[in-house]
């Protein structure tokens, strides 16, 4: 089984992604109008289906898969997926509407920024533009009471938007709230290049504001104490940016402002062990992620230089 109901008419799906348990999941909500919340990557599409079966439902019950961005382990699988579900449309930020259509530098990018991950998850196909709906914002009704809302999320991308869904008062952020360990109940940064700090800040203050009662994020699973997550992930964005600064003003390396941040964040001292030992994360999160803040304050640096 790769279902499990989560809340009122929702089921969260393990995508077991290579092999890897708690590292991707997508998120059914069902009733009148059913909705897929990520359509995750091209090689977890058969576990995908397999989930809608075991609720069972039938391929072409399904009305919108809800991208919340493009990212290979978010969107790359919507091409393949739609070939199983006649009915589907897919919701998706303006921006990311041309790299669904023609994925192959949102491919080739992937494979030079993510390395080997990328073949973990797999090359996306291609989507009918007749199949697309681009949105930043609005409202779904799904039927039975429940309304799905649409708001911009920006910063971890310039294409994430999260979905709210009424019935049960939780958010589906995307990557706009961070990746959530659930084994030890903590969130860390998920920061891949380019990053834009302003508008991240800006998201999560979106976020609170809807007054969630549950995240569901898409690494990995629900986390409740919604509002003071959020707040918190606040706090470490802006603690791993400062440490970066100072590491790119007196000309640090990567290896070197990761460090620090290792040492002075508690979150990643404690997960320091676990996350260098994990195939995924020690390129994701030690690599990318302070990757994306270094490029970030080197672009802030040339803006105050010039």
């Amino acid at each position: 089984m790769h279902t499990k109901q989560i809340g009122k008419n929702i089921y969260q799906v393990e995508l077991d992604t290579g092999g890897f348990k708690q590292l991707i999941c997508s998120y059914i909500i069902t009733g009148s109008t059913p909705v897929l919340i990520e359509s995750g990557p091209t090689n977890s599409v058969p576990n995908l289906l397999s989930s809608i079966q075991e609720l069972g439902m039938a391929p072409k019950d399904i009305a919108y898969i809800a991208v919340t961005h493009i990212h290979l382990d978010h969107g790359g699988g919507a091409g393949t997926l739609l070939k199983a579900l006649p009915n589907a449309k897919v919701l998706v930020h303006p921006r990311g509407v041309a790299h669904l259509i023609d994925p192959e530098c949102l491919w080739t990018a992937s494979q030079a920024v993510l390395g080997y991950v990328s073949e973990v998850f797999g090359k996306p196909e291609p989507v009918s533009q007749d199949r697309i709906i681009p949105i930043t914002h609005g409202r779904l009704d799904l039927g039975n009471d429940n309304t799905l809302t649409i708001l911009e999320t920006l910063g971890h991308a310039s294409h994430n938007i999260s979905f709210y869904e009424s019935i049960n008062g939780g958010v589906f952020p995307g990557d706009a709230a961070g990746t959530y360990l659930p084994e030890y109940r903590v969130v860390v940064p998920t920061t891949p290049p380019p990053f834009y700090l302003e508008s991240a800040l800006l998201s999560l203050d979106k976020l609170i504001d809807l007054k969630p009662t549950t995240l569901y994020f898409s690494h990995f699973g629900p986390a409740d104490d919604a509002i003071n997550r959020l707040k918190t992930y606040k706090t470490q964005l802006q603690l791993w940016a400062d440490i970066t600064k100072k590491g790119v003003d007196t000309n640090l390396s990567l290896e070197e402002i990761r460090n620090i941040i290792i040492k002075t964040d508690p979150i990643m001292t404690t997960l320091n062990s676990y996350i260098q030992n994990h195939p995924i994360y020690k390129k994701t999160m030690l690599e990318n992620c302070i990757h994306g803040f270094i490029e970030y304050s080197k672009t802030k640096q040339q803006k105050t230089r010039s």
